[in-house]
């Protein structure tokens, strides 16, 4: 059935104010041109977003221009300031922003594992009041947060973790208190980590593909047709918990050393590195692992040399607890006394494929993203490689991507949020 005429102008507003969104200002005669309408609906939906408030003039389309159809039109950036954080079981990084996305301030704070919950709460919410108000933000419209661990798929609250700070569950509920007029909304970082990607990162031109996160921990995203999937309890991609060879033991329901965690993670990627004499540069600010990772792509670029040094792709994991197994082929494990950065890159593929080839085989995505800091560090020097044991390892055909936003995709992910929730009630229609 055909809308009726204030369905009609709802859907020409949220149309137009997307536009303006995404490409930035426009004159009346680029809305008309985009959006296919009549110059009269066109003039008509400018002067009514116009008197709400909601765009403005903000310019010319040319010098030699004039009249009503030079003039350029933009949403009005100040009618709200929205916050993102980024809170990892060491610190917060907190940046704050305009509607049009503007970063306006931005600061971390470090929190030590001994500091007590409500001194760790305290320190946090007093950076976000403190960056909001050097922002010149009197009053935020919307907080996005991300954190590790399960998102309630049911109340969108973070839910309990043994192994996660007890400060990061409260500082949720402290936020909403201290910011009664905000809307706080919770997400778990690697899915923030991958809408940044596919918005501006690695996966622009993909609607479906997987995140492998690479940080201090690892956590997989999964988008498929376009859409975040979260699962049943929240806890799609917790593939720390993913039982693999070579390690130890078995994962339990509250401890991921012995899964896919014991192989990949910030602490299994330095223990390896000593193995194979890799150190990092003296003074990096980046994390230890991601430190060590660069400096191994460095060292292997520098000395001209390719994925499998010795020309060999290895397939087996060594130094996860055991002396490593090969193939059925009987390859030796990467992670043998052999040193160098080749070989510690070649064994750390090695790692990263059993976790991708696992991905692979239940979700067949055709992508996989390496995202946080791990995965920018190794760029395409260590996603070649994993690409390549993928190849032999899996029948399906899937492109293996380095991030390119690293660590920094989780914050650019609760902006994105954030911004869109703000947006979803800025831009609803009006009442008339």
């Amino acid at each position: 059935m055909p809308a009726s005429p204030s369905t009609a102008r709802a859907i020409n507003d949220r149309l137009a104010l997307r536009l303006l969104q995404q490409q930035g200002p426009l004159t009346a005669a680029q809305l008309k041109q985009h959006t296919g309408l009549s110059r009269p609906t066109v003039a008509d939906l400018v002067d009514r977003l116009a008197a709400s408030g909601l765009i403005q003039v903000v310019g010319e389309a040319g010098e030699q221009r004039r009249g009503p159809n030079a003039k350029l039109y933009g949403i009005v950036a100040d009618r709200a300031h929205l916050a993102a954080l980024d809170v990892r079981t060491e610190g917060v990084s907190v940046l704050v922003s305009d509607l049009v996305g503007r970063v306006l301030g931005e600061a971390s704070v470090p929190i030590g594992g001994d500091t007590g919950t409500g001194h760790a709460v305290e320190l946090a919410v007093a950076l976000v009041e403190r960056v909001a108000k050097e922002a010149g933000a009197d009053r935020l419209h919307t907080v996005g947060i991300g954190a590790p661990g399960l998102i309630d798929p049911a109340t969108g609250e973070l839910r309990d973790s043994g192994g996660l700070p007890a400060w990061h569950r409260r500082l949720v509920a402290v936020l909403q208190e201290r910011l009664p007029t905000a809307r706080v909304t919770v997400e778990n970082e690697t899915n923030l980590a991958a809408l940044a990607e596919q918005r501006d990162g690695a996966a622009r031109d993909r609607d479906t593909f997987v995140l492998l996160w690479l940080g201090f921990g690892t956590g997989a995203a999964v988008v498929l047709d376009g859409h975040l999937r979260r699962g049943a309890s929240g806890g799609t991609g917790e593939i720390g918990f993913l039982p693999v060879p070579w390690t130890r033991g078995l994962p339990s329901a509250t401890d991921c050393a012995g899964g896919f965690h014991s192989l990949a993670s910030s602490a299994a990627i330095t223990e390896l590195a000593g193995r194979h004499g890799v150190t990092a540069p003296p003074g990096t600010e980046e994390p230890l692992g991601a430190g060590l990772v660069r400096a191994a792509v460095q060292a292997v670029s520098a000395g001209g040399a390719g994925a499998g040094d010795a020309g060999v792709v290895p397939v087996g994991v060594a130094g996860a607890g055991g002396a490593g197994v090969g193939s059925a082929g009987g390859a030796a494990g990467a992670g043998s006394a052999e040193g160098g950065a080749g070989a510690f890159l070649d064994a750390l593929a090695d790692r990263v494929a059993l976790g991708v080839a696992s991905v692979v085989a239940v979700l067949d995505p055709g992508c996989v993203v390496l995202g946080g800091e791990v995965g920018h560090a190794g760029g395409e020097e260590l996603a070649g490689r994993v690409e390549e044991r993928i190849r032999r390892m899996a029948p399906l055909p899937t492109e293996v991507r380095a991030g390119v936003l690293g660590g920094a995709a989780v914050l650019r992910g609760a902006l994105l949020t954030a911004r869109e929730a703000a947006q979803e009630v800025l831009f609803a229609p009006l009442d008339r």
